[in-house]
C-alpha cells in the first residue's frame, strides 16, 4: 500500500482570483468541482497522474487563521527565462518578499494572497519537472520527516542529510517533494498543505492507520463530516487523505 502526493490545496480570501493568478502563472488549465473550489492543472491533463502535482484553491473566511509550512519552487530554464518569468509574475499581481535570504540567486515572491514561493535560478536536476519543480516543507528534522514522506507515499527518495531531504515519484516524473530544514518554519506565511489519495482499490481507512503507524496524527479543523481524512505529519503540517480512485 502507498499513497500518491496529488495536489497541493491553498486556502484563500478569494479563491477565483488567487486561482486564476496561479494558473496564469503556471500556464494551466481552471475548473471547479463545486462552490468556492478552484481546480488548476496542465491543459490535457488526466487527474491524477505522477507527471504533475496540481493545485486546488478553496475559498475561506479566514485564510489567515491557518500557517502552513509548504511552498512552491518554481523552475526555469536560463537566466533570460527566469528574468522573464519574474516579470510576468509581477504583472500578475507577485511582489517582491524579503525573508532574510539574503544575496542568492532565486528570487522569492508572495502572491496576491501573500504566500511565499521562490522562482529558481535553471538547474539541471529540474529541467523535466515542468513549471513546479520542488513542493517545499520546511520542518526542524529532515531526516525523520524523510522516513515519514516516504514511508506515506510511492515517493522515492533520493537525498537525505540533517539540512535537507528530496523525494519523487517513483515514476521518476513530475516535480520533487523538499524536505528543507529551517531554524523557524512557523515564521514563514504559506496557506498550503498536501493532498494524498490511495490508488484505487486500496482502503482509505487502512491507508490513515498506516500513516498513524508512521507518526502521522488525527487533526480536527472543523471540516465536520467530509468524505477525506484530516491528519498532521511527525511536525504537525495539516494533510488530507482523500477517498481512492
Amino acid at each position: 500500500m502507498a499513497l500518491r502526493l496529488v495536489q497541493v490545496n491553498f486556502k484563500a480570501r478569494d479563491g477565483s482570483a488567487l486561482g486564476k493568478f496561479w494558473a496564469d502563472a503556471l500556464g494551466w488549465g481552471i475548473s471547479s468541482e463545486g462552490p468556492g473550489v478552484t481546480n488548476l492543472e496542465p491543459l490535457g491533463f488526466s487527474w491524477p497522474d505522477p507527471s504533475a502535482v496540481c493545485i486546488d484553491v478553496v475559498t475561506v473566511p479566514d485564510p489567515d487563521a491557518v500557517n502552513y509550512r509548504v511552498h512552491l519552487d518554481l523552475a526555469t530554464t536560463s537566466v533570460a527565462h527566469q528574468a522573464e518569468l519574474v516579470a510576468r509574475l509581477k504583472e500578475l499581481g507577485a511582489t517582491p518578499a524579503d525573508i532574510g535570504q539574503g544575496d542568492v540567486p532565486w528570487t522569492v515572491l508572495a502572491d496576491p494572497e501573500g504566500n511565499l514561493f521562490c522562482v529558481l535560478e535553471p538547474r539541471p536536476i529540474y529541467q523535466d519537472t515542468g513549471p513546479i519543480a520542488t513542493v517545499v516543507v520546511n520542518c526542524t528534522d529532515p531526516r525523520a520527516m524523510a522516513g515519514f514522506w516516504s514511508g506515506a507515499t510511492d515517493w522515492t527518495l533520493h537525498e537525505v542529510n540533517d539540512d535537507h531531504a528530496r523525494l519523487r515519484s517513483s515514476s521518476g516524473v513530475g516535480p520533487y517533494l523538499e524536505l528543507l530544514r529551517t531554524p523557524d518554519p512557523d515564521a514563514l506565511h504559506n496557506c498550503i498543505h498536501l493532498d494524498l489519495k490511495p490508488y484505487p482499490g486500496d482502503d482509505q481507512a487502512a491507508e490513515v492507520e498506516r500513516l498513524h503507524a508512521l507518526g502521522a496524527s488525527d487533526a480536527d479543523i472543523g471540516q465536520g463530516d467530509v468524505p477525506w481524512r484530516c491528519l498532521t505529519d511527525p511536525e504537525g503540517n495539516e494533510l488530507c487523505v482523500l477517498g481512492p480512485g
